[in-house]
């Protein structure tokens, strides 16, 4: 009897992990430049002595959907989309080299680029990127970052750390939202990376397709919720039974 009750608990926990994952891309349907959380169950054989025939079904993340989302123009100076598989380098709270696919920048009261979540955006040098007080930004589609003051010629100020993934060090989603390399190690500045100026990517989460699957996952939950409680009942079938015989 405790085997079908631990394997049904197993699917029921598997399904509401993937529910977990299905709610929070929903809810980034329109996050700049989110990219979609997979999921996918597996199977796990038990461990132990007489063991060998049960299985019980886990959750695992297989990473993101790497399609890009929609482009929206918005003509915007500090507004920009990574072209291709290019992210734009942050500095995350805890100090570390992050990437993130949101172009959607801003200049903070002490003068330096703010990115997703107000973090600082950081150069070709792995460096904050700081803004001249009154200056007007430009920001071109290599990246390199022009910054007028009144009617004095433009300057270059820096150039965005742009990077992009290889298949020997691809990049992970953190805790946090953002992305870091599978090494911890810094990706290396990719010069040849372009980007769109006065645009912004859209999330790429389907909400039609992603509303399914909600469904789906709680159709299935809600079986493994009915075998518990068949499991149950006869249980207390066998309960009744020996209690009778003896």
């Amino acid at each position: 009897m405790d085997r079908l009750i631990y394997t049904a608990m197993s699917g029921s926990n598997a399904a509401a992990a993937r529910q977990a994952v299905l709610a929070n891309n929903l809810a980034n349907v329109s996050t700049t430049g989110f990219r979609a959380e997979l999921s996918t169950y597996r199977a796990v054989p038990l461990q132990g002595e007489g063991a060998s025939t049960r299985v019980f079904a886990m959750e695992a993340t297989s990473g993101y959907l790497d399609t890009p989302g929609s482009p929206q123009r918005t003509d915007r100076n500090l507004d920009v989309m990574a072209s291709g598989n290019a992210w734009f380098g942050v500095q995350a709270l805890d100090g570390t080299e992050a990437y993130t696919r949101n172009g959607h920048f801003e200049v903070s009261t002490e003068g330096t680029l703010l990115g997703v979540h107000g973090l600082p955006v950081l150069s070709s040098d792995g460096s904050p990127i700081t803004v001249p007080a009154g200056a007007d930004l430009t920001i071109s589609p290599d990246g390199a970052i022009s910054a007028k003051i009144g009617k004095q010629p433009a300057n270059t100020i820096g150039k965005l750390k742009m990077v992009t993934p290889t298949a020997e060090d691809q990049i992970q989603r953190g805790p946090d939202g953002l992305f870091r390399a599978g090494s911890g190690e810094p990706l290396n500045q990719d010069d040849s990376a372009k980007l769109k100026p006065g645009v912004l990517e859209g999330s790429n989460v389907n909400p039609i397709e992603t509303m399914v699957g909600m469904i789906q996952t709680a159709r299935q939950f809600e079986g493994t919720m009915r075998l518990l409680q068949s499991t149950e009942s006869n249980d207390r079938s066998a309960a009744q039974l020996l209690s009778v015989q003896g």
